[in-house]
């Protein structure tokens, strides 16, 4: 992967578009707009994952991505704001923003930081045994709950694989709608999750 270009926005900026984030399909729905929005660093045991795997590929192209913004000078688990990258013969922008996690709170009277964008990011970086900086969403509208629920013994419950076999649960859904709890960061942010190729959004 090379990077021709970067440009990095504020944690003000990063605050702002999250703000401006929409439900998928409610596009007047801002579940963020009176969220309260933070920028911790997490160690990954206190994030709670909802997806059941990580793609090898994926690992690996977030791998290139943190190498190649260190040759820039941004270190992907310490944005302090966000970074919009140009990839070579790539035209169009992407953003790199931290992972979104959010307060969620389960049946059982427990109150989870559930990793809602971002899975690849975060088991790199229990890979490489680092804190990361993430975007930490608290008071979501009850309304607008994450679509999954966490895996209910969290990291033990992730494995690595090459391939997602058909009929492969990915996660334990809250709704049969769910997809009407999807979040579209890209209302807020340029191309995130894409472009295909480069980072596919495989988690949904």
């Amino acid at each position: 992967m090379e990077i021709v270009k970067v440009q990095r926005h504020n944690i003000d900026e990063l605050l702002e578009n999250m703000r401006r984030v929409s439900m998928l399909t409610h596009p007047d729905d801002l579940p963020y707009v009176e969220a309260d929005i933070t920028i911790p660093t997490l160690h990954t045991d206190e994030i709670a994952p909802a997806q059941r795997y990580v793609l090898t590929c994926e690992i690996m192209k977030v791998r290139d991505l943190r190498w190649a913004l260190k040759e820039h000078g941004v270190d992907l688990f310490k944005l302090d704001g966000y970074a919009t990258i140009w990839l070579k013969d790539y035209d169009d922008p992407i953003d790199v923003l931290p992972p979104v996690i959010e307060e969620s709170h389960e049946a059982d009277d427990s109150t989870v930081k559930i990793l809602n964008d971002g899975m690849h990011r975060v088991y790199l970086a229990r890979m490489e045994r680092s804190p990361i900086q993430v975007v930490y969403a608290k008071n979501v509208p009850a309304k607008y709950p994450y679509y999954a629920f966490p895996l209910v013994n969290g990291w033990d419950d992730v494995e690595i694989v090459q391939d997602l076999p058909e009929g492969y649960i990915k996660k334990w859904h809250r709704i049969k709608n769910y997809k009407s709890l999807y979040r579209d960061f890209n209302t807020g942010f340029q191309n995130v999750g894409g472009p295909r190729g480069h980072f596919t959004n495989a988690a949904k």
